[in-house]
């Protein structure tokens, strides 16, 4: 049985878990910091996603005041990151999180919902595309190292 469910302090763990998948550049520290102070925040919300009663996984969405590529509106919906375990995969849940999310962010007065992903993310970009977005921009970030 599949179940979607806004996550609340006792998810916090299976989140880390699953975000460290998803994030695995991030230390398990930073990533609990930073997602239990998202679960008290009203313009942003986590999502989990469930197969029976095992956690599967997660959404992170929050609310975006400034300019967002290719909207026209604020605030904007924003898509922050999605991840369903391998193994789950092409079975509903990230369409499922989505749809929760877009209701979400209609109840916070937003017109809009936007995402974004790297460029050489195929799974990611053919996901985005099935579910509704259109590309909006490509583009390449530099970094220099000043001396």
């Amino acid at each position: 049985m599949k179940s979607v469910r806004k996550a609340d302090i006792s998810d916090l763990n299976a989140i880390v878990s699953l975000a460290k998948a998803l994030w695995p550049e991030q230390t398990t520290k930073d990533l609990n910091d930073e997602l239990s102070a998202l679960l008290d925040k009203s313009d942003a919300c986590i999502m989990i996603a469930f197969k029976e009663k095992t956690p599967i996984g997660f959404a992170q969405c929050q609310l975006r005041y400034d300019y967002v590529e290719g909207t026209h509106s604020s605030p904007v919906g924003y898509l922050e990151g999605i991840y369903i375990k391998p193994s789950e995969r092409n079975n509903g849940y990230a369409r499922q999180l989505l749809s929760e999310y877009e209701s979400w962010a209609k109840q916070k007065g937003c017109t809009e919902f936007a995402s974004d992903c790297e460029c050489n993310n195929v799974a990611s970009i053919r996901f985005h595309l099935a579910t509704g977005f259109k590309e909006a921009n490509r583009i390449v970030c530099f970094t220099k190292q000043l001396k």
